[in-house]
């Protein structure tokens, strides 16, 4: 791959109505939404909803989204589904429904504009054998992995039930766009929205732990799991997690020094500050960074071109992070068809 490849914004997402019809009026719908009042606090739910609405056109509208692709200077976009359609709380039942909803929608939105648009599908991992079945069918539809949050009620990510998912994502090439929604740490952040600016870190922090110190990565060596938000609080924050694995006993569960998985692991590039961004370069190697938007949410940035270009990078290592290291992740070639 050439310095040529295309730009490519490998964290985007997509609005499935077809989604939220299907939960409509559901109880667990109702609980859950109750939950995530709690941990969000009135005031961020409200600016939420008004933001959302505001961007409803982005999030659905394929015409939309390429007009901000090109005002951006984004060849290709890799699109997943809105964090708020994972449902993890549904039965199997339901559960297989939305990821049927899900899959197929994302494939159809992506379908419009081929080449441009790439997507991502969602597993329940609430059923991890519903999850494999699940990442069969995004495959299937032409899509390059799926999303997953950071847990599922009773069900973290170190979970051995998981292992069939991880082993087959492992053996079919397929990514794992890890994208947290939602923090156990509940009211302590139910304002001045530290859900999400707080919350969103320290879930991918704790979601990329159990992976690693669980041995997941030993056990899967192919798999490919690609961290949102720049990876959290995990990347800056290693040289404790190796202090642990040396000191601990029950820290010492994964083969090598935690720091060493961040080469195992991809990270996308929205940590928004220029030397924020050169050091998860350093931390993780320039060829492990894929650039991200977050788009079309207010969370993300309108010009991750731009602040890539800010940061600076020696040439080779911006066109990585540009697109070359997004296109062999996804397996785009440099013409933006597969």
């Amino acid at each position: 791959m050439t310095a040529d490849a295309p730009t490519i914004d490998a964290h985007a997402h997509v609005l499935l109505p077809a989604v939220e019809e299907a939960v409509a009026g559901r109880p667990g719908l109702r609980a859950q939404r109750e939950l995530d009042a709690r941990r969000n606090g009135p005031e961020s739910a409200r600016v939420s909803g008004a933001m959302v609405a505001g961007r409803i056109g982005r999030l659905t509208r394929v015409e939309a989204r390429l007009a901000d692709m090109d005002a951006a200077g984004v060849d290709v976009q890799i699109v997943s589904p809105s964090p708020s359609h994972y449902h993890y709380w549904a039965d199997r039942d339901l559960a297989r429904t939305l990821y049927e909803l899900a899959n197929a929608g994302v494939a159809a939105h992506c379908g419009q504009a081929p080449g441009r648009l790439y997507g991502l599908g969602l597993v329940p991992l609430q059923h991890p054998d519903l999850a494999v079945e699940a990442l069969d069918d995004a495959l299937a539809r032409g899509l390059r992995g799926v999303e997953i949050s950071s847990h599922a009620p009773g069900r973290e990510l170190s979970d051995p039930g998981l292992e069939p998912l991880w082993a087959r994502a492992a053996e079919l090439g397929a990514v794992i766009f890890l994208h947290p929604f939602g923090c156990t740490l509940d009211e302590r952040l139910d304002r001045f929205y530290l859900s999400n600016i707080v919350g969103q870190p320290a879930e991918n922090a704790v979601a990329l732990s159990h992976l690693i110190f669980s041995g997941v990565l030993d056990r899967h060596p192919g798999l490919k799991v690609l961290a949102a938000h720049g990876g959290g609080y995990l990347p800056a924050c290693l040289g404790r997690s190796d202090h642990g694995w040396r000191v601990r006993p029950e820290a010492r569960t994964c083969a090598e020094p935690p720091s060493s998985y961040l080469r195992r692991l991809w990270f996308d590039s929205l940590v928004y500050e220029p030397d924020a961004l050169r050091r998860l370069v350093e931390a993780a190697d320039a060829d492990r960074v894929v650039l991200g938007s977050d788009h079309p949410f207010d969370m993300g940035v309108e010009d991750p071109v731009a602040r890539l270009a800010a940061a600076g990078l020696p040439a080779d290592q911006h066109h990585a992070v540009r697109g070359r290291n997004a296109a062999a992740l996804f397996d785009i070639k440099e013409n933006g068809h597969a």
